[in-house]
Parts: structure tokens; sequence; C-alpha cells
């Protein structure tokens, strides 16, 4: 079965690649290659554009429900809970290594001759608004600091992420004109404005592209059933099957207890799904993590290509020692200031284009 699997997949890889040749995609002007500017095929197709992450966040508020961090594991220097809010005061120090570390991830990046593209930053304006009482996000906050969320990328279709967290739900701003002009572009539905859990909710990290199969998790954080839902009605039509997963314990994303290496191979923290680890999957070889290590994201690495993994120093001596064993070249960086706000070399990035 795993054979066939594996064969199946080379199979619809490469009348994928053909498709591109052929210039089926709907995206913008070719390349010499006759790649469409975007399509994503996978999660470990070969990465040829990228956004990598600006580092920006004020002073934000979230409700205690929203917070998959336990209370006790809060830094009170930098955090109080009243009301059944959690206030958040960013470090402007952590801020400035987060940003040293992109650009360390950049230069890895680009050795690779991976494009690099950059969102824009954050207004006087938009920062002005972030802590108005009658702004957008009602004076709690604004962030410019995660791509891979605002944005879900299918093949040459583009998905504008709906947030549950209020000061994250203007993010998609400073990305999207890389986007609008150069493909399909949509968004989902507004929130129901009665109903502050109804969503519909979907975030980019919750999603996993894999072929014409898309797979999104649900953990109570992030994406919901709705959001879930729509993406499905939504991407049907165009051959795809899409999944809900469903995440327990204290993970936010999907992509914080999945990580597809190459065909056949993955990380995964076994842990953190409610219903097994999804079928598709199910017979692949696995690096196995506990729950303790995922939420310290070391599920939360990047592909490069098959034969590439970006992942942090930390997990050297774990993670990155059984992908070494596997054939896989490994490059480490730190990302300790990076992970100390939920996410790590995928969660910083969002792949524009990657087909092989």
């Amino acid at each position: 079965m795993k054979n066939i699997r594996s064969l199946s997949g080379k199979i619809l890889t490469l009348l994928t690649a053909l498709a591109l040749c052929l210039g089926t995609a709907s995206c913008g002007k070719k390349e010499q290659a006759e790649l469409p500017e975007i399509y994503v095929e996978s999660e470990f197709a070969q990465l040829r554009t990228v956004i990598v992450s600006r580092s920006e966040l004020t002073d934000s508020v979230l409700p205690v429900s929203q917070s998959y961090v336990k209370p006790e594991e809060l830094d009170p220097e930098r955090t109080e809970i009243k009301d059944g809010r959690i206030y958040m005061h960013p470090d402007t120090a952590v801020i400035e290594r987060m940003e040293k570390e992109r650009l360390e991830l950049i230069k890895v990046l680009e050795k690779y001759g991976v494009e690099v593209l950059r969102p824009r930053k954050l207004t006087q304006a938009e920062l002005d608004l972030a802590t108005d009482p009658d702004g957008p996000t009602h004076g709690n906050g604004l962030s410019n600091f995660f791509v891979r969320d605002p944005f879900i990328v299918v093949g040459d279709r583009v998905i504008e992420a709906n947030f549950r967290k209020e000061y994250r739900r203007y993010e998609a701003l400073t990305a999207r004109d890389i986007f609008l002009g150069r493909c399909s572009y949509v968004s989902l539905p507004g929130y129901d404005i009665a109903d502050s859990e109804a969503g519909p909710f979907l975030e980019g990290g919750d999603v996993i592209v894999y072929h014409k199969q898309v797979f999104v998790g649900n953990s109570g954080y992030g994406s919901n059933s709705a959001g879930i839902e729509w993406l499905r009605d939504y991407l049907e039509p165009f051959g795809y099957e899409v999944t809900e997963v469903r995440l327990k314990g204290l993970i936010l994303h999907l992509d914080c207890a999945l990580s597809l290496v190459r065909e056949g191979l993955m990380i995964v923290c076994e842990d953190s799904f409610a219903d097994g680890i999804p079928e598709a999957f199910r017979d692949w070889d696995r690096i196995t993590v506990p729950e303790s290590d995922a939420r310290r994201l070391a599920v939360n690495g990047l592909p490069v290509n098959e034969e590439v993994y970006i992942t942090d120093v930390a997990f050297a001596d774990t993670i990155g020692r059984q992908l070494e064993q596997r054939g896989i070249k490994v490059e480490y960086l730190d990302l300790s200031a990076t992970r100390r706000f939920a996410g790590s070399a995928h969660c910083s990035t969002l792949g524009v284009l990657r087909a092989d």
C-alpha cells in the first residue's frame, strides 16, 4: 500500500508539472521555465518564491479563551490578566532579535535560489488605529509578524483568511499587494458580529497542501468548522478534496503538529490528533515528537524541497539527527526569539510558488 501511494503521489506530481508547462495555470505572466508566478503544489515541492514575515507587534489584547498558553506560562513582566482578557506588552528587544532571525532565514533561502519577497511595514496611521477604541480592532492591537496565517495558497488560488484573534485581523493588509492583480484572489465572508465564535474562521497555519488534498486543522484556537466548510465549497469545483483535522491539547495550528518533509516522510506529534493521523499519511515514515516539543515549535520547520529542510538548532539532536539519517540536508537556525511568539520557520514564511 505504501509503495502504491508513493507511486500515485509521484505520478500526480508529474502530471501537475506537465500541466504547468502547458500553461494551464491561471495566475500572472509565465517565468522562463513556463511556471506561473503563484502556484503551490505541495508542502515539499521545490520552493521558488516565498514571502518572509516582518516582525511588528503592538500591545495587544485577547480573551483568555483564545490563548493556548496556560496562564501560569505567561511572562508576568509582559502580560497581565484582567476581567477575562490577556493584555500583552511585547519586548522591543525580542522583536528586534526576531527580525534578525528572519534576515538569517532569508540568507539560507537565497542560498538555494529562492526568490524572497517581504510584506510592507505597518504605516503610522495603522499603528495609531491599533490603540484607538473606535478603530477596526477596537484598540486591541495590530500585528505583522507571521505571514503564513493571513493567507492560504492552494494551486494558483489565494484566499485571504479570517482570524479569531482581533489584533491579527488586519495582518493581511501588509502583504495583500503582492497578490492583487496577479492571480485568482478571494477572501472569506465577514464575521458573524452577533456571535464571536461563529466565524467563519480560517487561518493559514492550519492548512497543509498535498497535491489535490488539503488538510485543515481545527484546534478551537484558530480555524473552525464553518471556515473549513467554506474552503471545501470553494475548492471542490477545482478538483480539491478538503479534510478537517481535529486537534487536541495545547496546539494552535496544524503546522505545529504535522510537517510533510518529502513524499513518504513526515514529522508529527501524534498526541495532537483527536482522530489519529490523517489516513493519507498513516503509512508514511514518521519522525515523532512529544507534545512538549511540539509546543516549542519543533514541528514547525520548513522544507525547501524534498532534500533540504530548515529547522531550529534547538532540535538538532532530535529532529535534525533523524532527518540527516534519512538523507535530508538540514539547515539550522537560531529562531528562539521567533518561537517566543508561537511560530518558527514555517509560520515565518508563505510559499507563493512551490512546484517541481
